[in-house]
């Protein structure tokens, strides 16, 4: 009886590839060649479309926009990610992240040398759709992130404490500079 099975799924098979004549055996795939892995999937294009259309849009910007274009095509790095002032969504940087040690190391722009991802205070994924970036309600940095902010007391030279407007900063950087 399994015999007979076994002769009917063999036809159901060549039946079913319409190109096959009956010489060949069924088709030569010998396993994953064809399935990229998760971890070496890249977000270069999905990051410069972010810097072009939204981040750093516009003549104005376009000497820094390529300068980092420039540091994202030389890096070795697969997924990069693009870092906020705030949830104002206000471009600062871009960093890499290493996979195994969750590790953010900036590449081009301001902002801390390296991150761990206990730095990370919100994430985004940018929607190349509407042109904008949008909370993701989750803190854990997976390669889905686009874009991250950390805490106001993580930034340098001031605005830390009340995560105050540019404004804000501005003026309190003059005051204490007197």
């Amino acid at each position: 009886m399994n015999i007979n099975i076994r002769l009917a799924n063999q036809n159901g098979d060549k039946d079913w590839e319409s190109g096959s004549n009956g010489t060949s055996p069924a088709p030569e795939y010998t396993g994953p060649k064809l399935f990229k892995e998760p971890s070496f999937k890249s977000n270069k294009f999905i990051i410069h479309n972010a810097l072009s259309r939204c981040c750093l849009a516009g003549k104005v910007n376009e000497t820094q926009k390529s300068k980092i274009v420039e540091e994202m095509e030389k890096s070795p790095a697969n997924h990069f990610l693009i870092l906020f002032r705030d949830s104002s969504c206000q471009f600062r940087g871009v960093y890499t992240m290493n996979p195994d040690s969750q590790e953010l190391t900036r590449l081009a722009g301001v902002g801390p040398r390296t991150i761990s991802s206990t730095q990370v205070e919100s994430i985004y994924k940018y929607s190349s759709d509407r042109k904008q970036f949008s909370a993701i309600p989750s803190k854990t940095m997976g390669m889905s992130v686009d874009a991250f902010t950390i805490p106001g007391h993580l930034w340098q030279g001031g605005g830390g404490g009340g995560g105050g407007s540019r404004r804000a900063s501005i003026t309190k950087k003059a005051v204490t500079s007197k």
